[in-house]
């Protein structure tokens, strides 16, 4: 039975902007670009969230909702740095972690011998470490898998833990709502509620070939973490799948042509980029992403081209504003890889290099 801890830093960036001044502890504050700028917020502190300011929101709306909010632009080499103090107290316990962001990682205790083993004890001598020796606070889900010790985590921030005892799976998932489950979003969710199902008790009562039949592959997956099974092991050696950049822009792109002005840009620092990648990494497929000024958004990749030329990002930028054929307030190119360090699945190769 292995022992996971799933750490995440309580709103992280903001966290550090005010440990570094505590003028800020009692003020609503958020990380993220000017209002007049089309900045939109990074991450907030909870004072901030009181007034229904959340990540990913335009910073003119945030303001709206919460006009005394203090925003603050962010550095990232600062976050970094912190980032990387609180990667090597994890390390003090085990060398089986797997980061997720910054401030976040998966770690396995199960054959820790700190605290006796206890992994309730390792993680709040971790919790304590951080705040002690970097100054910003974290919470801990404590429990038998990755899905379980991922929604722990959630419960009881910030500052706080929650543990999932093997023997209180059946009980913990019975009442679980299944929109806890990753990758289970607001359409999927709706979906499910429509069939009647709620809470992970509900999606256990169908069969597995009743949820394969209605969602494919991530039937499956529904089906297992239902039940609280996750077999999935802490991957400590976790790459990259993908690179991108993007841009949001002050003024809205006005139609394909303003957009496929932007691209020679991107792509320059795409290469840039690229360049300083390992050479175990093969691209294998480009994407352009677009967001319109309604706030949706859309992505279209296909097989890469040798050399990435612009031509090829250019039919994907006419395809993707084809989508939806409004004005566009972010753009952006990227690629994706396979790992040839990886010994796993085999690799299709092109046939004329």
């Amino acid at each position: 039975m292995r022992k996971i801890i799933h750490c995440d830093c309580d709103c992280f960036y903001a966290a550090v902007e005010m440990r570094d001044d505590p003028s800020l502890v009692n003020l609503p504050i958020a990380i993220g670009g000017k209002s007049d700028r089309r900045g939109v917020i990074a991450t907030c502190n909870y004072k901030a969230r009181h007034f229904g300011v959340r990540s990913a929101m335009p910073t003119g709306q945030a303001l709206k909702l919460c006009p005394d909010l203090v925003v603050i632009p962010g550095t990232m080499s600062k976050y970094r740095e912190a980032a990387q103090q609180i990667r090597q107290i994890f390390y003090r316990y085990t060398d089986k972690v797997e980061p997720l962001s910054l401030d976040e990682a998966y770690l396995d205790v199960t054959d820790c011998l700190e605290c006796q083993g206890s992994a309730t004890l390792i993680a709040e001598q971790i919790r304590q470490t951080i705040a002690e020796e970097v100054g910003v606070t974290a919470s801990a889900g404590i429990a038998p898998n990755k899905f379980l010790a991922k929604v722990a985590s959630d419960l009881n921030k910030p500052d706080g833990q929650f543990v999932i005892t093997p023997a209180d799976v059946d009980d913990f998932v019975e009442n679980l709502p299944v929109k806890r489950i990753f990758g289970v979003g607001k359409v999927t969710n709706e979906k499910l509620r429509r069939l009647g199902i709620v809470t992970c008790g509900d999606l256990q009562k169908r069969s597995l070939v009743e949820l394969v039949d209605k969602f494919g592959v991530f039937g499956k997956r529904l089906h297992d973490l239902s039940f609280g099974r996750d077999h999935r092991e802490v991957n400590a050696n976790s790459r990259r799948k993908s690179l991108s950049v993007e841009h949001t822009y002050s003024d809205d792109l006005q139609d394909s042509s303003a957009c496929l002005a932007k691209l020679p840009e991107l792509l320059v620092e795409l290469r840039s980029r690229l360049r300083r990648v390992d050479s175990d990494y093969l691209v294998t497929k480009q994407f352009i992403k677009m967001k319109f000024n309604d706030f949706s958004a859309t992505t279209v990749e296909r097989q890469t081209v040798k050399g990435l030329p612009l031509e090829s990002f250019e039919h994907l930028c006419e395809q993707a504003w084809q989508r939806a054929e409004r004005p566009v307030r972010l753009l952006g190119i990227g690629v994706r890889f396979v790992d040839s360090a990886d010994q796993g699945p085999a690799m299709q190769l092109e046939l004329f290099p």
